[in-house]
């Protein structure tokens, strides 16, 4: 049985659109990851070596290969959802795609760059809800695409709990 979203034609593609969708998605996520890191590492170091941190704070050497990671499964959710349906007969889905990923730049621009747990914890909120919606929006389009954002979901619901621990311990 066909639900709504079966009747949409996926894009016709050749192997090399394909190749090159999935590279344009990784790279879309490096930049993202890379200019996070380069306002994170402004005060990771000096700031943030400062403030109280909750027992359950990771050390800072785990966090690269996680959000390696993560952001590696985002690239390819995005992708395998770009596979399914394009770009254009997935507007909504990749609306909010796109917005989580804006919000998870600004959050390290927020709580590195500007020093300040708070706006850092009501970004990541708002971020969060974000991460939901995609899981749910792509797992209707894709399973393995949702899939592949629910360990994003778990490390940003656990740095939501981090960033909330900070902000209080920190107020």
């Amino acid at each position: 049985m066909m639900n709504s979203t079966d009747d949409l034609t996926p894009p016709k593609t050749n192997h090399r659109t394909r190749v090159f969708a999935l590279i344009a998605f990784m790279v879309l996520c490096l930049i993202i990851s890379a200019f996070g890191g380069a306002v994170t590492a402004t005060s990771v170091n000096d700031w943030y070596a400062t403030l109280q941190k909750p027992f359950f704070n990771p050390p800072n050497w785990l966090f690269a290969p996680v959000w390696t990671a993560i952001y590696f499964m985002i690239a390819f959710s995005g992708w395998r959802v770009w596979l399914k349906r394009g770009i254009g007969n997935a507007k909504g889905p990749f609306a909010i795609y796109g917005a989580q990923l804006a919000l998870n730049l600004l959050w390290s621009f927020l709580f590195f760059g500007a020093q300040s747990p708070l706006l850092g914890l009501i970004d990541i909120s708002f971020l969060l809800v974000l991460i939901m919606a995609n899981i749910v929006v792509f797992m209707k389009i894709d399973r393995l695409a949702g899939i592949l954002l629910l360990p994003y979901g778990a490390w940003a619901s656990f740095a939501t709990l981090l960033n909330a621990a900070i902000w209080y311990l920190n107020g």
